[in-house]
């Protein structure tokens, strides 16, 4: 009967260190990712949209381009949007964001400071990353417009036929 190895047994007889595939299985909190100001950052995208956002502790206000989402996001879904990954955590009155996004239009925009909040939250409080996870909020979004293509009057739609 043959003997069963395991995998330290394998990184011994490889040559590699078993304490740091231990390091790697992770039974340590992960620790926060904050700048000198105590602030986490970090960037999202959808679309054509590029956001940019830093999270530090506060009373939850909400700053976008300089303005107040009231005024930035004027569409209460926009805002519902935004505040999303918040809500899903129960953090809504507890972090101060302020955010710069550009390109694309407001709803890409909106989508894109979603993406940015919730991955900012995850290096504000890494406990956060299962729920953020699980709601989707960590995946980046992919669609974006198709080109045009030559020959065509749009991506996909063709020139109107003329028989004569």
């Amino acid at each position: 009967m043959a003997e069963q190895t395991t995998l330290a047994d394998l990184g011994k007889a490889m040559g590699v260190a078993a304490a740091a595939s231990a390091s790697a299985a992770g039974s340590a909190p992960a620790k926060p990712k904050l700048d000198n100001k105590g602030r986490a950052y970090a960037t999202g995208r959808r679309k054509d949209a590029i956001s940019r956002v830093w999270v530090k502790r506060g009373s939850g206000k909400i700053t976008v381009n300089g303005k107040t989402i009231e005024a930035y996001f004027a569409r209460p879904v926009l805002r519902m949007l935004v505040q999303q990954p918040l809500v899903t955590a129960n953090r809504a009155t507890q972090f101060d964001i302020e955010c710069t996004v550009v390109g694309g239009g407001l709803s890409g925009q909106a989508g894109a400071v979603r993406h940015g909040l919730a991955r900012a939250m995850t290096y504000f409080e890494p406990d956060l990353r299962s729920v953020l996870k699980k709601a989707g909020f960590l995946t980046r979004d992919s669609r974006a417009v198709e080109r045009k293509k030559y020959g065509r009057a749009k991506a996909r739609r063709s020139f109107q036929f003329s028989k004569r």
